[in-house]
């Protein structure tokens, strides 16, 4: 079966980490990078780190400083943009006019309006538009999403999820902390990923109770919230930020009851869930979290190929973007 030909827009660290999986791909193969720093990539050191890619791959893949000049030059199926926020939605559109599918790094887009132009365009010429919200592949919280829908410990009354980071200091942020609010901080850019699998998980709530704390990037640099059903009492808390100094390690994690045991997971030791009822503890263990990246890019890929349904739509992520935006309203 001929691969799939696909560039990556973008090659910082997250333009590396799809490309890695796209080089070990069955369904890809990686044809083309766009970067502004393209002649400096091929480098065994240096500003740009390779990101564990062999030198001798690399240098294969053709380089592009300007995306337009990719399009013109290369014979592509679909693109990954890896760029930051404000950039996607022109680099996206520009490729989706060009006739390629389209996978775009979260979160999907700041301004909705133009999350809805671009879902537009991919309905029209019948391209895939996804986006990379892999928190829903990553081991733990597939097992967690699993139990809830299996109902295998009763129902589920109350889910707490958290994520902290320091607030980064490197590339792109640090000029981001000079046009305050325009990355989105931690809102769009971490707590996103929890606000995200819930509403994945179970919809999208009915009232938020959201409580926000300014950083050194935006406004809502610190996240809390309740969120209620109308037709359920489960009970949901989200929590999180880049409230800590820059070298803070990074925390993620849940907490679930159910009627007959409580879950738990911790990025701290990550290759584990605990379970515990009133007499038990039971530890499940867990695949490493990065093969999350590896799941969603191949899934995306088979979507393409066997014309199957999205694992995740931009029109799901547009629902999420429409959330983070009631917990500031």
């Amino acid at each position: 079966m001929k691969k799939l030909r696909v560039a990556v827009i973008g090659f910082g660290f997250m333009g590396k980490t799809h490309a890695k999986r796209i080089i070990e791909s069955k369904l890809m193969e990686l044809s083309a990078i766009v970067d502004n720093q393209a002649g400096m990539l091929h480098q065994v050191s240096g500003n740009i780190d390779t990101g564990g890619i062999p030198e001798e791959i690399l240098a294969r893949v053709k380089k592009y400083s300007q995306l337009d000049d990719c399009l013109q030059h290369e014979s592509l199926d679909l693109v990954f943009v890896c760029v930051h926020t404000l950039s996607h939605y022109d680099a996206a559109m520009k490729s989706l006019q060009h006739g390629l599918h389209v996978f775009i790094e979260k979160p999907f887009i700041l301004d909705v309006r133009e999350g809805e132009s671009l879902l537009a365009e991919a309905r029209k010429r019948n391209l895939r538009l996804s986006v990379g919200h892999v928190v829903r592949f990553m081991p733990a919280y597939a097992k967690l999403y699993d139990l809830y829908k299996s109902g295998v410990y009763g129902k589920l009354n109350f889910i707490s999820m958290t994520r902290f980071s320091g607030a980064p200091d490197w590339g792109e942020w640090k000029k981001r902390r000079n046009e305050f609010g325009s990355s989105g901080g931690a809102l769009f850019d971490l707590v996103i990923h929890d606000i995200d699998f819930l509403q994945y998980m179970l919809g999208i709530p009915d009232t938020i109770d959201s409580k926000c704390i300014p950083g050194v990037l935006s406004n809502h640099d610190y996240v809390s919230a309740f969120w209620r059903y109308t037709d359920n009492d489960i009970n949901v808390k989200v929590e999180g930020g880049l409230t800590f100094h820059s070298r803070f390690p990074f925390d993620a994690g849940f907490k679930a009851s159910f009627d007959k045991a409580s879950v738990f997971w911790s990025s701290a030791n990550g290759r584990e869930m605990i379970v515990a009822d009133d007499t038990t503890v039971e530890v499940m263990p867990l695949a490493d979290a990065n093969d999350g990246y590896t799941i969603e890019d191949e899934l995306f890929a088979k979507s393409i190929v066997n014309k199957e349904e999205l694992f995740c739509p931009a029109e799901s992520a547009l629902d999420t973007i429409r959330l983070c935006y009631r917990h500031i309203r």
